[in-house]
């Protein structure tokens, strides 16, 4: 069957005399086999600077066979050339509405890049895989002595083999994960993140094929998980693309819009100034057997500016954090003259990224003090390779400034705002935030495998900037939080510096959280590190018994390096009595008053 494809051309004329402006509006309908064809040819003709493609209500399917190719730095993927269904470079204004359609990809790809484009508008669409690049299987035996598992193995609609003694997957168009990888048990029931479960990288000795389709997995492990849970596993930090990319564009509108799977973030927004997320989600089908829905975050945010909104949007099933809001730190590798330092990008995954361009106002921060420091102007970028850039500022450079100190760019940060949302139980975060203007977190119902609103910024392993200076948790709903194996708080308030950083200057300032719900099994509600300024007010405490707790000794709340924290006005309805652990520098301004329950 010949794909239709139409064109409508609609020319706006401008105030200016002889000036105008052109939309090409392009009418896509469903068609049988490859689309990509269609949606490349389609953007190829678009020869103006405006354009809108309409989708007919429908089923679209896109191989990799045809699409454009582009060698991409994507932050916190991976680098290389990627497979582009819709690739919007330049353009004045995109809009594509997509009527409710399906958009099933296969294979390798990413399915929107949108970079260099002052406008970009995508609406009421459905993204999903036809076979998921991940492996999920239900144990039926473990044998901790013997040192193996057995699991049967999901079928429909994955995809798997077992060759030579090892799992081979995805196996779908030569490409295959090196290693089982990145392992996690989920609830069958809930198809959440099973209680009390840790990740673990599973590199078996041998895989083996018994009776009845069963799998056994000859491996020592140091947490066993249970019969009858499901694992899935994913191979080791494999992040090839997200599914919406937005690179150096501006007026970013996400509506509507549903993402069942796909090979990285679902949302990435790098050097982006203003966006809003709302009215969709990233969630497995309903029906399905899966219990992952993308491989990474949902939603992520480096060196944005201008307002962030992610508003009435249903995050589950994920294998990071919902949301991750930061800049980026960069350290000096050498200071060549008194204007010009080069700098060095510090994570495998950051490899190209454009951390300043001229203009950009730079804060310059000097271990041992992680406060930020003297504000200088970018006004030259040489970029050496993708680890390494020279920049040249409009005043000399602080004359203490040495090798292993850190720039933090001042003005790519962005106001953020999260309403209205709903997180159920994932792995990792439901929110992690690194900026230093307004942050406010309302009316959301969180659930989270880790901690639900984590604040850490970091010149350690990812390179996270900043602290954050105002932030306002009010009127959410908590619900059985931090119920990973590991250690957490509902709030987890935690810098995870360098060692040549002092461990006790404050770092984080003004967090309000008030008048929220908190329903927990466990004892951690508040933990916080180096915070100057944190109120805890109007909050209502329940001790729930969904699950045994695991931390029967934390204390409520923990507050190690900080200075005026107030807990006021707050209920705790439970029988823990652990309720405040403070050392003495944070003793020294705290404030307990008019609570009830402790």
């Amino acid at each position: 069957m010949k794909k239709d494809l139409s064109l409508v051309w609609i020319v706006v004329a401008m105030l200016a005399p002889l000036a105008a402006s052109a939309l090409q509006v392009v009418e896509i309908k469903p068609g049988e086999g490859d689309m990509t064809p269609v949606v490349r040819e389609a953007i190829e003709q678009a020869t103006d600077a405006e354009v809108k493609l309409v989708f007919a209500k429908g089923k679209y399917f896109f191989r990799p066979d045809h699409t454009k190719q582009k060698y991409c730095t994507i932050t916190n993927h991976d680098n290389g050339l990627k497979n582009i269904a819709f690739l919007f470079d330049g353009f004045k204004s995109v809009e594509i509405e997509g009527h409710g359609s399906e958009f099933i990809f296969h294979g390798q790809m990413l399915p929107f890049l949108f970079e260099n484009c002052g406008k970009v508008t995508a609406k009421n669409m459905v993204i999903d895989w036809d076979i998921p690049f991940c492996f999920q299987g239900e144990v039926v035996a473990v044998n901790e002595a013997e040192g193996w598992r057995d699991i049967k193995p999901a079928t429909q609609g994955f995809n798997w083999s077992v060759k030579n003694g090892h799992l081979v997957y995805p196996d779908i168009d030569g490409f295959s994960y090196a290693s089982v990888g990145s392992t996690l048990a989920f609830d069958p029931e809930t198809k959440e993140v099973s209680h009390g479960a840790w990740d673990f990288t599973s590199q078996p000795t041998e895989v083996e094929e018994r009776g009845d389709g069963i799998l056994r997995f000859h491996e020592k492990l140091k947490h066993w998980p249970k019969v009858g849970q499901i694992l899935n596993s994913k191979g080791k930090m494999n992040r090839y693309a997200p599914a919406f990319h937005g690179k150096s564009s501006s007026n970013l509108t996400f509506d509507g819009i549903v993402i069942h799977h796909c090979l990285g973030m679902g949302f990435l927004l790098e050097r982006c100034d203003t966006a809003t997320l709302s009215n969709g989600g990233i969630h497995v089908r309903e029906g399905s057997d899966r219990v992952v829905s993308i491989i990474a975050d949902g939603t992520h945010f480096a060196n944005c500016k201008g307002d962030i909104l992610v508003e009435n949007m249903r995050f589950k099933g994920m294998l990071d954090d919902s949301t991750n809001v930061h800049g980026t730190y960069v350290a000096v590798d050498g200071v060549l003259d008194e204007k010009t330092v080069r700098i060095q990008l510090m994570h495998f995954q950051q490899l190209g990224f454009e951390f300043a361009g001229v203009g950009d106002e730079i804060w310059f921060i000097h271990q041992p003090n992680p406060t930020r420091g003297a504000v200088n102007t970018v006004e030259g970028v040489k970029v050496v390779n993708d680890r390494f850039i020279e920049l040249t500022f409009k005043n000399p450079v602080p004359e203490n400034l040495v090798k292993g100190d850190v720039l933090e760019n001042k003005t790519w940060n962005p106001k953020f705002t999260m309403r209205g949302n709903s997180f159920e139980k994932h792995r990792a975060r439901n929110v992690v935030i690194k900026t230093p203007l307004p942050i406010v977190i309302e009316d959301n119902d969180f659930s989270s495998h880790m901690s639900a609103v984590f604040l850490r910024g970091e010149t350690f392993y990812w390179f996270e900037s900043g602290n954050v200076e105002d932030v306002l948790i009010a009127n959410n709903r908590f619900k059985d939080c931090a119920s990973s194996g590991m250690e957490h708080a509902v709030v987890l308030v935690t810098p995870r510096l360098g060692k040549t950083f002092d461990a006790t200057v404050p770092f984080d300032k003004n967090i309000r959280v008030i008048n929220n719900t908190i329903e927990t099994f466990d004892n951690r509600i508040l933990w916080a590190d180096r915070v100057d300024g944190l109120l805890f007010k109007d909050n209502t405490i329940k001790q729930t018994r969904s699950y045994d707790p695991q931390w029967k000794d934390a204390h409520l709340f923990d507050f190690t390096h900080c200075r005026n924290v107030r807990l006021i006005g707050n209920t705790y309805i439970g029988d823990h009595h652990k309720t405040v652990l403070a050392d003495e520098a944070s003793k020294k301004t705290l404030k307990i008053k008019g609570n009830k329950g402790f």
